[in-house]
């Protein structure tokens, strides 16, 4: 065979090849680009509703003295951070049919609060005509439930407090495990360390188990509406679940989202710690008369007439500083 032969039986068998190699070469590419900025879209709109869980209106609802972590989760500015973040960075702000639609593959998004949990997923009613309608809605809160054997029940909260039902004694009781320690019938309240064993997997097994029956629960809705994919709780690590249940936190699902040949499917985790804020003393030192203000947390011995939430606040009363170190 020519050596013109040979080349053009190479550019026949070759070429084509290396065409459709970097035809998928590029789509890869492109997937992979969409797939990180998805990430962070999805990553930014988790970690701006985390931040809106602990801002509440009514001061009521601000964290409670007896627990660090407990105070009342503000699901629905967080929910409505979520997706106004969603919105923008997916470029669909003013047009409600796209936001519809990137609805669509949202099949869950759940709150960890400190004594139960709230699921944000589709639910499905009739409307006045008799029509089947499907919309995303909370779902009824649940508490972190338990009961043994005996009869005994236990609400766990994110740390230590509990809310029981002594079986035997036949009444509820509420307080701090370590408080209630061998003046129950409980005995899981008697043992610190099955009690936070059990505490935790009740929590990560309650939020799994629902959050697994609402994604599973959205094929229903996407098959109705044309989504070619089915929605299924992803492996989540027991470290990720474990760190996700030490404060209230939000986490959020994105599945199903077509990209080139592949789907887009992730998820999101957001912590909405809060930081209490140490109160400030106002005191007079006896030996000198000053005025002083310092943190709480610092013991002088003095005569405390006044607290603030701010040190401008104490210096402006009149207040110089004194920090712990200066004792």
């Amino acid at each position: 065979m020519k050596i013109t032969n040979w080349v053009i039986f190479f550019i026949c068998i070759f070429v084509p090849f290396y065409l459709i190699m970097d035809f998928r070469t590029g789509d890869q590419k492109t997937a992979l680009a969409l797939s990180d900025q998805y990430s962070a879209t999805l990553h930014t709109a988790v970690q701006d509703a985390s931040q809106m869980l602990n801002m509440n209106v009514l001061q009521e609802y601000e964290a409670a003295y007896q627990s660090k972590k407990f105070f009342f989760a503000n699901k629905e500015r967080a929910l409505d951070t979520f997706f106004r973040t969603l919105y923008l960075n997916f470029d669909v702000v003013n047009d409600p049919v796209r936001q519809g639609a990137l609805a669509g593959y949202i099949p869950a998004v759940a709150v960890i609060d400190y004594d139960g949990y709230d699921v944000y997923a589709i639910d499905e009613y009739r409307d006045a005509n008799g029509e089947r309608v499907f919309k995303h809605m909370w779902r009824p809160k649940k508490p972190y439930a338990y009961s043994d054997n005996r009869g005994n029940s236990i609400n766990f909260t994110l740390d230590s407090y509990v809310y029981a039902y002594d079986a035997y004694a036949k009444a509820w009781i509420e307080g701090f495990r370590e408080d209630l320690k061998g003046t129950t019938n409980i005995p899981l309240l008697d043992n610190a360390a099955d009690f936070e064993l059990m505490r935790k997997s009740v929590i990560v097994k309650s939020i799994q188990q629902d959050l697994a029956y609402y994604i599973n629960k959205h094929n229903e809705y996407a098959t109705r509406y044309g989504i070619h994919y089915t929605f299924k709780l992803p492996q989540i690590s027991q470290e990720q679940w474990i760190n996700s249940i030490d404060d209230i936190g939000i986490m959020a699902f994105i599945q199903g989202i077509p990209i080139g040949d592949q789907f887009y499917n992730n998820y999101a985790l957001g912590g909405g710690r809060l930081v209490k804020k140490t109160e400030i003393k106002g005191a007079v030192d006896p030996a000198t008369g000053i005025k002083y203000y310092y943190p709480s947390t610092c013991s002088y011995g003095y005569r405390e007439d006044e607290t603030f939430s701010s040190e401008k606040d104490a210096a402006a009363a009149g207040y110089f500083p004194k920090g712990c170190m200066n004792r």
